[in-house]
This record gives structure tokens, sequence and C-alpha cells, in this order.
């Protein structure tokens, strides 16, 4: 299902959307029981006889030996960065976790891995893009769609903060390894694909209002991942190799349609800035953190819920709409005045919450604030903040602008 790499070139060039694509270095994604034996031919094809492995302990436990036999019986030789927790027992890509990862990569590695988490490959992207190296994603997990992505988010001085770095050369996923997640990794996963509900609504909103740049062929292979999740909820929901083979494809192409554009709108709209609220308040309190996919699911719903019920009522009703354009004369009014159907069409096609929330139930998920561990108030001073983390005009940032 992957958006085929062989043929993007030929979609780019049909695309009309006149903003810049950008070139995908991603050379080879293996989704398979053959995935490390291929990794290995693969490094060594490119000449890479000496790696490091970002991991962590749990990965490690995991795994055991199995990867690093297979890359010590090609002759290539690896040190590994096992990444320390912080006091809740979480890795964090914060200062701390950044610097050990610089200190600790020799500078005569020839490429880096990241084996496990999003984290880790956060982690990675950062050290591997400042030391001047590439980097190979080997994901353990189908908990995110960051594993291919250029963005690493990263935690400075308590503040969640996105740089663009670089994307992984390669992807190597071993299938029965991802059939081996725990259950609350794999609903993460799939909560992160949830999010694409509400992010491309946010992402038409944005073009259409704001002027914000716009790449059908993004939304296209965004949208195309999602609904190839949902038709699958059965498959996923099973965690057996088949379903998370399919989960992880759809990340997977989820995180080709962000590389393709430079940036992460297809795939990360307000239900993403609520979330990264709440990862801070969690950090400052050191609560022990939550998976990012896990609150990407419930903050959709909110979201959801939020433009489904109030936007679509404010936008239905005339008197309100005229009375802002007469106290301020901001042209994004103007314009959501002008475009005030296509909204409500682009708002009708996100599932209700309800609807949401049962696809997370079915797949053994967490699906409220309170299962998380979040409490309400958090979550109404998540509302009132959110818009300000990112520079995006979405419809929470208008709704806090110019309605509340």
């Amino acid at each position: 299902m992957i958006a085929n790499l062989s043929t993007l070139p030929e979609r780019v060039n049909q695309c009309t959307c006149g903003h810049k694509h950008f070139d995908i270095a991603i050379e080879k994604i293996e989704i398979s029981n053959e995935a490390f034996e291929k990794a290995a031919a693969y490094l060594l094809e490119k000449s890479f006889t000496d790696v490091t492995i970002v991991t962590d302990e749990v990965i490690q436990s995991v795994l055991g030996d199995s990867f690093h036999t297979v890359l010590k019986n090609n002759g290539i030789n690896v040190h590994t960065c096992v990444v320390e927790k912080n006091n809740q027992g979480d890795v964090v890509a914060n200062e701390e976790a950044l610097v050990q990862g610089l200190l600790e990569t020799p500078n005569h590695t020839d490429v880096l891995l990241a084996v496990g988490s999003g984290t880790l490959h956060d982690i990675t992207r950062f050290v591997s893009y400042k030391m001047g190296k590439p980097f190979i994603s080997i994901p353990t997990a189908p908990s995110v769609d960051g594993f291919n992505s250029m963005g690493a988010p990263v935690v400075v001085k308590g503040m969640k903060k996105t740089f663009q770095m670089q994307a992984p050369i390669a992807l190597f996923a071993q299938v029965d390894v991802l059939a081996k997640s725990p259950k609350k990794m794999i609903a993460a996963g799939f909560g992160d694909i949830l999010g694409k509900y509400t992010s491309l609504t946010d992402w038409t909103f944005g073009h259409l209002v704001a002027d914000e740049p716009y790449c059908p062929l993004a939304a296209e292979i965004t949208n195309d991942a999602l609904q190839y999740c949902v038709d699958h909820i059965e498959q996923i929901a099973a965690a057996n190799e088949e379903g998370v083979k399919i989960l992880l494809e759809g990340l997977v192409a989820s995180g080709l349609a962000m590389l393709l554009i430079g940036h992460s709108a297809p795939a990360s709209g307000a239900e993403h800035h609520i979330s990264h609220i709440w990862e801070m308040e969690f950090l400052r309190n050191d609560q022990p953190q939550i998976l990012h996919g896990a609150k990407v699911g419930v903050t959709a719903q909110i979201i959801a819920q939020l433009y489904k019920e109030d936007f679509v009522a404010f936008l239905s009703d005339e008197q309100a709409l005229q009375e802002l354009q007469q106290a301020n004369d901001h042209p994004a009014i103007w314009k959501v005045i002008t475009h005030k159907q296509e909204i409500i069409a682009a708002i009708d096609k996100i599932p209700s919450p309800a609807q949401l929330k049962q696809m997370i139930d079915d797949i053994g998920g967490d699906s409220t604030p309170e299962a998380l561990g979040v409490e309400q108030t958090l979550v109404q001073t998540s509302l009132g903040e959110a818009h300000l983390i990112r520079d995006r005009f979405t419809m929470l940032y208008f709704s806090n602008h110019f309605i509340s």
C-alpha cells in the first residue's frame, strides 16, 4: 500500500499545487520478516561497516542479540548508545538525551541506526544531522508516523520544539518483531493515524483562510493512509503480523507525505498541538509520559467535538458572522465567510467524537482523558493555549483569536 517511491516523481510532476516538493531521500523501505537480513545487505552495499545503534534498555531486552548478531555475522562493527531514562523511567528527546547521543557516537561511525520508538528516532535524527552522518530507521513497534520524517520534535528547556533535520536514508522493519509490540503501542499508532482526520481538516482551513501552502498530492497520500488503516481496523486490532504490517505501512505513508512537502501540516494539526501541551505539563510535574499516539487519539476526539459542534454552529449563525466582521476587519474573517461551505464540508468528513472513541476502544486503546490520567482542567487549559505553540492557522487558532 505504501506510496510507491518509484511512481512518486511522476505523481509530483502531475501535481498542480505550485509549491516546492522535496526530493525523498529514502532509498529503500522494507517491511517484512527478512528486514534485518536486508538491512545488513543494504549496509554492505553502501560500504557502511561501522555503525552506531541508538536504542534503550527496553528494546535491548526485547530484541536480545538478534539484530546485533545479523550485523556482526555480516562483518559490520557495531557500537551501541543506550539512551538513559529520566527520573520517571521515560526516554525523552531532551537536552540530556541529545548530548548523550552526541558524546557516545564515535566520529568514525558511518551511519546511525535508530532502533526502537519514535522518541529514539527523534534523538537519532537530531544527532546524526548535527554530526553530518546519515541514519537508518529500524522501528520496532508501529506506534507513530514520524519514523521516516525530517522533523525532530525535542524538548528544550521544558518546551516542545520541532527542528527540521533529516529523513532516514532507508527503513527496515522486522514484522515478527512488530507483532510482539505491546498492545498499547499498536493502539498508539492507530491513534496517531486517527489524528489525520482533524489535521487534514485544519490544513484545508489554513489554506482557504490564511493562504498556507497546500499540496493535494500530500493530502491524498495522507488520506489514503488513514483510510487504509481504518478499513483494516479488525486486522490491526488482532495485533498479528498482518495487522501490524498494515498499520506500519499506513504510518510510513503518512511520513512520506510530510517528506514530500517538507513540513508536518498534513499529519499534525490542533490535535497534535494539544497533545504537546499535555506532554510539556507532564514533564513540568515530573509525571511519567503518555504515548504520543495515545494522546493524539484522544485529542482528535476533543477537536472533532469543537469543530463539528461549536465551529459549525458559529459558521451557521449569520448574525454572529456579521457581528464578527463588523468588529474586526482581519482578512481571515472575510475568507471564513467566503469559504464557509467548503469549511463545513471539510469538517463534515471528520467522524463524530463517539465514532473516533469507538475505533480506539475497538483497537484496545485508552479513549478518554481520564483513562490517560489527564485532568479536565488541563484539557480546558490546552484548548486555550495549544494554538500558540505552532505557527499554523488552525480552526483552534481562529477560535481563540476571533471567537473566544
